[in-house]
């Protein structure tokens, strides 16, 4: 998701442009505007945006609940990177800036790199014997 999300979010900054009654917005009129007013590119980009933001947070529970702690530090760094992603996304669409812009992808790349690192840290984690009772 988060690979879609960093090219979708390419796509709109290159192709798409923001209307100008957003310009100036604060974070949540900003997001809310994306969804409601479009175009539409840039709603389903604020809206997988919000959904990572969901499955972020259900990547650092399930971190937590299992008791992995090396996990749970890669989910937090995503969750937060993704979360400043999208503040940086919606500063973005508030003014315009390409500092905005640099930063959502530099932030959604770290996120990338925090999952894929979990991943990574998950392949090497012991696993139970096989054909014995967890």
């Amino acid at each position: 998701m988060l690979i879609v999300q960093y090219g979708l979010g390419a796509w709109v900054n290159l192709y798409v442009s923001v209307p100008a009654a957003d310009q100036g917005a604060g974070f949540a009129t900003a997001i809310g505007r994306a969804l409601a007013n479009g175009p539409a590119a840039l709603a389903v980009h604020a809206a997988l945006g919000l959904l990572l933001v969901v499955t972020g947070v259900s990547a650092l529970v399930r971190a937590i609940l299992a008791r992995h702690r090396a996990v749970i530090v890669t989910s937090a760094i995503g969750l937060v990177a993704i979360i400043g992603a999208g503040s940086s996304g919606a500063a973005f669409v508030g003014n315009g800036k390409d500092g905005a812009s640099f930063a959502m992808a530099l932030l959604t790349a770290l996120a990338m790199l925090s999952y894929l690192v979990s991943l990574f840290i998950l392949d090497r984690s012991p696993r139970p014997a096989r054909g014995t009772a967890e």
